[in-house]
């Protein structure tokens, strides 16, 4: 295999990256005050944690957490082609059940610990939907000739 071969990423590839940035990218966000609106008021987990990152998304510093690890593991999936595939497939399924997840608890119960508002269950729908979209649409290309 030449170099070039080895260090040319497929489409699913180059897509696992690009989401795994986003949530990384996203994880840090949600620690810098300004992007994140009432800051002060962060918690660790629970629905108690008032801070929204951009003024829309419920983040607590265990949501942060998780989508920074969400975002390391794209970066490492998507060394190869399965591992994107799965990272965005599997990914999107996560993403498909925390959206029913956040659809069926009461937003102020103790069940609310990442913690969700209406804003993050639309995006999980999105992102869920997405994800699979990309995964199965680039599993073709991903093979190499």
């Amino acid at each position: 295999m030449s170099r070039t071969e080895m260090t040319t990423r497929t489409p699913a590839q180059k897509a696992a990256l690009a989401v795994a940035a986003v949530f990384a990218l996203v994880g840090i966000a949600g620690f810098i005050p300004g992007l994140t609106t009432n800051y002060d008021t962060m918690t660790f987990a629970g629905h108690e944690s008032q801070a929204l990152l951009l003024g829309v998304f419920a983040v607590s510093i265990l949501h942060n957490l998780v989508h920074l690890a969400f975002g390391v593991a794209g970066f490492l999936m998507a060394r190869t082609v399965n591992g994107a595939y799965r990272y965005l497939v599997g990914g999107g399924a996560v993403y498909l059940l925390l959206w029913l997840y956040g659809l069926v608890i009461d937003h102020d119960s103790s069940a609310n610990f990442v913690p969700l508002n209406n804003a993050d269950n639309w995006l999980h729908l999105l992102l869920g939907v997405g994800m699979i979209g990309l995964g199965l649409a680039l599993r073709r290309s991903g093979r190499r000739h």
